[in-house]
């Protein structure tokens, strides 16, 4: 029976697979439903509090781009040529082969260039002309050939067509999405969890698919009881702020990065990059080991992987063949950075890691150390794709304090199968003195990329994974253990173990979305669709509805816009949506089907309230009125509920202000005590 289970758990995980590859709309089976356009005023109100309404900013977001792209081509009154010359540029960058990129510039330059010249409107300077024309003459084509026209083109695109796009219905939608965003609050409805494909010290990792776009992830849960038994929490954390480093700003194709990060009661789950081509540990005990040729391969690609984490001072700490994992296509990343560490600040003294990988200043204890660690381990892990075992479990010991003495006093001695520069390679990383050993003499990565036995690798090819990898997982197959040999934990472990409130405020800055991680699984599942449908239903509601709701309020006085929802009805039990307009001395509150509005004067308020208050479950901004009448006021958007309590306490402070400066020029009019100057100027108010 339980082999019936496994094959079932790998045929619904291996459709899952072949599911995502299909169209956007076969890929999801929760729909993303985007905030009504309105939105637009508290998200231009909060985006432009944090510096980001300005073009670089927008330009530089997946979505941010591809709006505004769809603006110049579709929707501007005005051509924008530049747009077309940027992208060009860039794909004439993405070029590795020299003939490519040599018909590419020509085809530039004749299109955007020397036509303009001739045509006398060509808006770029001198210097960017003779600069091309330098290397062109020369018959040179190197990558950063149209470099300087770039800063010249965003010039351009950060003027009159920048300008335009802001009070265009494109930047609209990019407020839409930009507030979905920052409104995402993960939980394991949002996943389809399929087959377990691995286990670790506190928990499983299992394949998943994301409900609402459709893409495949790895989804590693941490039990919170596990980790309180094994007094684990601050290695939790690390891994979550080790992940959100080195998953942000400049992809690399070489780690396992994060997207996703959120709780449950009882579980951290991590959603990470699924690699469903198996770990190396896995592949040597299929294949047999890797012959010189083979173990170059991924020995280039780890150290591009590691290059990019030393870079953000990141040292790894369990570099091994079981933490190796292939994709479907044979490439390789590294994953699982639960022991990696910050070295920024302060060196790492603590002895972690797998022995027969450890570096002799990681097992010396009370000795410091940063990325040399690593590149020890490294040495390591190519001996036992070469071997088949650690340079330091030759005699197939496992008694760890026998390997760590042999890694603390031995010197390895290299196979004279191994050729010269393999020998000189591995001499160089396995040399117990740190100043001597290769990547740690001051230049890191480069120091292995320019040794002999690397010669002849295009390090531009590795990085965008040109070369052929050595072996292909199969297709169709999981590449892992057998679900049921993975097994999962013992509850019975963990039954005494009980979660306080103080345990769980320990998680509570846990949840991360890495925005451009986010946006681009959205541009490359359901963007487009969801675009689509989102204009149908606007294009409806803009046909139905007042003018009143539908108002950009740019030449009014008006502060801020949008629904939100009132508490109201009998006993004040219900909420209600309204459509609500603040203006510097009033609230107004629109019903639909009502051409007067609720008004709210805010020199009636007495108090808004300056935290948010709980109320039927929801938080809630409550103003109080002079007659201690209460109006509760709250929305599910809670960025736009941050904006309604900011905008209302700040438009509520500068009416008392202004009463309170008509009762000080009242008293001097009327020559009358403040008290009752102010209670004329409040009548003469209302």
């Amino acid at each position: 029976m339980a082999d019936l289970e496994a094959v079932l758990a790998d045929v619904s995980y291996l459709m899952a697979m072949e599911k995502s590859k299909c169209t956007p709309a076969a890929r999801a089976s929760k729909k993303i439903v985007l905030p009504d356009p309105s939105v637009r005023s508290v998200m231009h109100k909060y985006m432009e509090k944090k510096n980001e309404v300005n073009f670089d900013k927008i330009f530089n977001q997946v979505l941010g781009y591809l709006l505004f792209k769809e603006f110049c081509e579709q929707t501007s009154e005005e051509p924008v040529p530049q747009l077309k010359f940027y992208e060009e540029i860039k794909l004439y960058e993405k070029q590795e082969c020299v003939e490519e990129r040599r018909r590419i510039a020509r085809d530039i330059y004749d299109n955007f260039i020397m036509k303009e010249l001739l045509a006398h409107s060509h808006d770029y300077s001198k210097e960017c002309v003779a600069h091309v024309q330098k290397y062109l003459m020369k018959h040179e084509v190197p990558p950063n050939l149209f470099e300087p026209y770039i800063e010249e083109i965003f010039q351009h695109l950060r003027g009159e067509p920048f300008k335009n796009f802001l009070e265009s219905d494109k930047y609209t939608r990019f407020c839409q999405w930009k507030n979905l965003e920052l409104n995402i609050q993960l939980t394991m409805n949002d996943f389809s969890v399929h087959r377990i494909i691995g286990r670790g010290g506190f928990g499983e990792v299992y394949g998943c698919r994301k409900a609402d776009t459709g893409k495949m992830y790895a989804m590693k849960c941490l039990d919170k009881k596990r980790i309180k038994m094994k007094q684990g929490e601050t290695l939790a954390l690390n891994e979550r702020i080790m992940l959100s480093l080195v998953s942000t700003g400049v992809d690399c194709p070489f780690i396992v990065c994060m997207t996703y990060a959120f709780h449950t009661p009882d579980k951290l789950c991590f959603i990470l990059d699924l690699m469903n081509g198996g770990d190396l540990h896995y592949h040597l005990s299929q294949h047999g080991v890797f012959n010189e040729a083979e173990m170059k391969f991924y020995a280039a690609e780890v150290i591009l992987g590691l290059e990019h984490m030393h870079k953000r001072h990141i040292v790894y700490r369990d570099l091994k063949p079981a933490n190796i994992l292939l994709d479907e296509h044979g490439h390789v990343r590294i994953s699982d950075l639960g022991l990696a560490c910050d070295f920024s600040k302060k060196k790492p003294h603590a002895s972690v890691g797998t022995h027969g990988y450890m570096a002799p200043e990681v097992l010396s204890k009370g000795t410091g150390y940063d990325s040399s660690a690593d590149w020890f381990s490294f040495g390591c892990m190519l001996f036992k794709l070469l071997k088949g075992h650690s340079p330091f479990r030759q005699h197939k010991t496992k008694d760890k304090h026998e390997i760590d003495k042999m890694t603390l006093t031995t010197n390895v001695e290299l196979p004279e199968s191994f050729s010269p520069s393999l020998k000189s390679l591995l001499e160089g990383l396995l040399q117990r003195d740190v100043n001597k050993r290769l990547g740690c003499k001051g230049r890191g990565a480069d120091e292995l990329k320019e040794h002999v036995f690397f010669a002849g690798i295009d390090w531009q090819q590795v990085y965008h994974q040109k070369y052929t990898p050595p072996l292909i997982p199969p297709r169709g197959e999981v590449n892992a253990a057998d679900a049921f040999d993975i097994g999962s934990f013992d509850e019975e472990d963990t039954k005494g173990i009980k979660l306080t409130e103080a345990d769980q405020m320990q998680y509570k800055d846990f949840p991360l979305v890495i925005s451009e991680r986010w946006q681009s699984e959205v541009a490359e599942t359901v963007f487009e669709t969801i675009n689509q449908e989102a204009d149908k239903m606007e294009l409806k509601k803009k046909s139905k509805q007042k003018q009143k709701f539908d108002a950009d309020e740019k030449e009014s006085d008006c502060i801020l816009h949008g629904y939100i929802k009132k508490l109201g009805g009998p006993f004040a039990s219900a909420w209600q949506t309204r459509y609500a307009k603040l203006y510097p001395n009033r609230l107004e509150l629109h019903l639909e089907n009502s051409a007067k509005p609720e008004m709210i004067l805010l020199d009636t308020v007495e108090e808004v309230s300056s935290d948010f208050v709980s109320i039927k479950g929801e938080q809630c901004i409550v103003l109080r009125t002079r007659n201690d009448t209460k109006i509760v006021l709250t929305n599910t958007d809670e960025i736009g509920l941050k904006e309604w309590a900011l905008s209302l306490r700040s438009a509520h402070k500068c009416s008392q202000e202004l009463l309170a400066s008509m009762a000080r020029k009242a008293g001097k009019i009327y020559g009358t005590d403040a008290k009752e100057a102010a209670a004329r100027a409040h009548n003469g108010a209302n």
